[in-house]
C-alpha cells in the first residue's frame, strides 16, 4: 500500500539531506544563492508542463518547485533567520491584509456573505494595499520593488503595469500603435546612420513598446512569445522531416525550398 506522505515528512527529509554527519554531499554544500539558477530551471518546467496540459508533469514539477521553497527555509533556519513556518505564517496574514473582501476582520474565520465587489474595485483595492506595504518597507517609489532579476520582458510589463496604476498610461491602444511604428523608424535611421549601441538602443524601445501593445491586449508576452516559439519549432521541425525524405538537409537546401516547406507547415496548422 503507497504511503501518503506529509508536509512535516519534507521537512524533516529536507533536514537530513542537510545533516553535516550523513546528509547528501550535494545538498550540504549548497547556499541560498547556488540554487537559485535550479529555482528559475524548476519554475520554467513547470510552466512549461501547464502549457502542454500534462497534469502528471504539473504534479512533478509543482513537486519541485516545493522542494526549491522547502531548500530556502531549511538554510535560512540553519542560519537562524527563520524558519517554513514563518514563510507560511508571513504569507497567510499577507493574504489577508490583501483580500478585505473575502476576509472582512483580517481572520480567517471571518466571512462577507455573498460576493458582490466588483473585479476593478478589488484590483484597484489590492494595488492600494500593495501600496502601503510599500511604503511601510520605506519603498517609496512607483517602482521601488520591481525585482531587477527577472527576464526583462516580464520586468517591462511589471514596470509598465506599475506606472499605469499612477496614471502614467494611453488611455486606448491606437496611440501604442502609433508609438511603435515610430520605434520602428527610428531603429531603421539608426541603423543607417548610428553605431551599434545606438541600434541596440532603438531595438529595445522596440521589445518594450510591444510589451506595451500586449498590455494593452491583455495578453501577457512573456506566454505569447513561448506559443511562438513552439510554433517556430513545430514548422522548423516539418521542414527538416520533409528534406530528410528527400534525402537533404537545411544546411544543403536552398532558401526557397524551405520558405515553401514553410508555407506548407502553416497550412497544416503547425
Amino acid at each position: 500500500m503507497a504511503v501518503n506522505y506529509k508536509l512535516e515528512d519534507l521537512l524533516h527529509l529536507m533536514s537530513r539531506l542537510r545533516d553535516p554527519n550523513d546528509g547528501c554531499p550535494w545538498d550540504r554544500e549548497q547556499s541560498l544563492s547556488s540554487i537559485v539558477p535550479h529555482t528559475i530551471e524548476e519554475s520554467y518546467e513547470l510552466a512549461d508542463a501547464i502549457e502542454q496540459g500534462d497534469f502528471k508533469q504539473i504534479k512533478e514539477e509543482l513537486g519541485d518547485v516545493l522542494f526549491q521553497v522547502v531548500f530556502y527555509a531549511q538554510l535560512a533556519a540553519e542560519q537562524k533567520q527563520f524558519e517554513f513556518v514563518d514563510i507560511v505564517t508571513g504569507l497567510v496574514e499577507k493574504l489577508l491584509r490583501r483580500h478585505p473582501h473575502v476576509f472582512p476582520d483580517g481572520s480567517l474565520q471571518s466571512r462577507v456573505g455573498e460576493q458582490t465587489t466588483e473585479m476593478d474595485a478589488i484590483k484597484q483595492n489590492w494595488e492600494s494595499i500593495k501600496s502601503t506595504e510599500r511604503r511601510a518597507k520605506q519603498q517609496a517609489g512607483v517602482l521601488d520593488d520591481v525585482p531587477v532579476s527577472i527576464p526583462a520582458l516580464s520586468r517591462a510589463l511589471k514596470l509598465q503595469k506599475r506606472a499605469s496604476q499612477v496614471g502614467f498610461d494611453w488611455d486606448n491602444i491606437e496611440p501604442v500603435l502609433a508609438h511603435l511604428q515610430s520605434e520602428i523608424a527610428e531603429l531603421v535611421e539608426a541603423r543607417d546612420k548610428l553605431g551599434e549601441d545606438e541600434i541596440e538602443a532603438e531595438l529595445g524601445d522596440i521589445l518594450f513598446c510591444v510589451v506595451n501593445l500586449s498590455r494593452h491586449l491583455k495578453k501577457d508576452p512573456e506566454t505569447a512569445l513561448r506559443r511562438t516559439n513552439s510554433k517556430f519549432e513545430a514548422r522548423f521541425r516539418y521542414i527538416e522531416a520533409k528534406l530528410a525524405d528527400q534525402g537533404s538537409s537545411p544546411e544543403e537546401a536552398e532558401l526557397a525550398l524551405m520558405d515553401s516547406l514553410w508555407d506548407e507547415a502553416k497550412s497544416k496548422g503547425l
